[in-house]
């Protein structure tokens, strides 16, 4: 079997341990006969699985005891809604910070519940940058302050935390959580679909503090109101359990690697060799500001757009696969999640090289 270099955005590659492992268990976990997919949420098998994974989690991103973790389903989008739903807390309205296209998502689904304050824009640069927090017009009065960490599509990432005073941070972190350490304590929720970092689709994580739940607005859905689902240790509905599992699998992974600050160390290193490509190239271009450019997600441009199709081709046929960029933007979009070896990179940073070299 010959496994591809994928560097698909998400629903993204998987550490191969963790499949293999998934794979050996398929059947028979632990004696049980049976197979994750199989056992009853409300088990003791289940139970403990889900326990296991909770505290992995806490421990790798050293959560405080004063913060729920939530195992949800909907995804970043339905957090979009959930978020407000349960956040808004009296207040009238919330700020945000339009970074992209994930972050339009969400000021437009928050608008349905409150009154939004677009604090803060990089629409005039075509979603390159990150605005200056000094350039920021919060409300004082705002229920909380909404980014978006890492704008998969445009490939735009806050390299610092803001300070939002006494209005808690709320960050969607999809596609950097678990990608370097975060001081969780300057947040007052995080949350992420599973699919980038974590494990399959249909599990999203939600990490709140403790003090800003209770309050969800009446309309709020039982199985959305986060005082609900952290009463029920996640276990008032059905929660997407195999999914649970494969990321309890991943946090294991994880600290196998040597945890967080290692991985941010090999992330760092994946992106450098790839930007630095980038910026050496006369053929191929990074279109985001280097200040604020992602670990994650990079974006890049072909000198001439009509050989897109060309590389594309080219890449398939050497074992890399889903280097096309988002259709908004076009161009495009090498995904580099912890899962992604250095390997993978260097294989790409070599076609390039070898394509710059036949086209340029």
């Amino acid at each position: 079997m010959t496994r591809v270099y994928n560097f698909s955005a998400g629903p993204a590659a998987l550490p191969e341990p963790v499949l293999r492992q998934a794979a050996e268990e398929m059947l028979d976990w632990h004696g049980s006969g049976m197979s994750v997919m199989e056992m009853s949420h409300r088990g003791r098998e289940f139970i403990a699985i889900a326990a296991e994974a909770e505290a992995l989690l806490r421990e790798l991103m050293a959560i405080p005891p004063s913060y729920k973790v939530l195992f949800m389903q909907g995804g970043a989008i339905g957090e979009n809604a959930i978020v407000p739903m349960n956040l808004l807390r009296g207040h009238a309205g919330a700020d945000y910070i339009d970074t992209g296209e994930w972050s339009k998502k969400s000021i437009q689904e928050a608008k349905k519940y409150g009154r939004v304050n677009v604090a803060a824009s990089a629409a005039a640069s075509g979603y390159t940058t990150i605005p200056p927090r000094s350039t920021w017009q919060l409300d004082p009065g705002a229920a909380y302050v909404h980014i978006c960490s890492n704008e998969t599509i445009g490939g735009v990432e806050y390299h610092f935390t803001p300070d939002t005073g006494a209005v808690p941070l709320v960050a969607d972190m999809s596609s950097s959580i678990l990608s370097r350490p975060v001081d969780v304590r300057r947040y007052g929720a995080i949350y992420g679909g599973a699919q980038k970092n974590i494990g399959p689709a249909g599990l999203t994580i939600v990490i709140v503090r403790e003090d800003l739940i209770g309050q969800a607005l009446p309309i709020t859905p039982s199985a959305f109101d986060y005082q609900t689902v952290a009463e029920h240790d996640s276990m008032y509905n059905t929660p997407p359990t195999y999914a649970i599992y494969i990321a309890g699998l991943v946090f294991k992974w994880l600290q196998a690697q040597g945890g967080l600050a290692a991985m941010e160390a090999l992330n760092r290193r994946k992106a450098a060799l790839l930007y630095d490509c980038l910026d050496g190239s006369a053929f191929f271009r990074s279109p985001v500001a280097r200040d604020c450019r992602s670990l994650m997600n990079v974006p890049f441009k072909l000198k001439d757009a009509a050989l897109d199709a060309a590389f594309l081709e080219g890449a398939e046929e050497r074992g890399m696969v889903q280097l096309k960029g988002h259709r908004s933007v076009g161009g495009m979009r090498a995904s580099l999640y912890n899962a992604m070896p250095l390997a993978g990179v260097q294989a790409l940073v070599d076609y390039l090289r070898e394509f710059e070299a036949r086209h340029g």
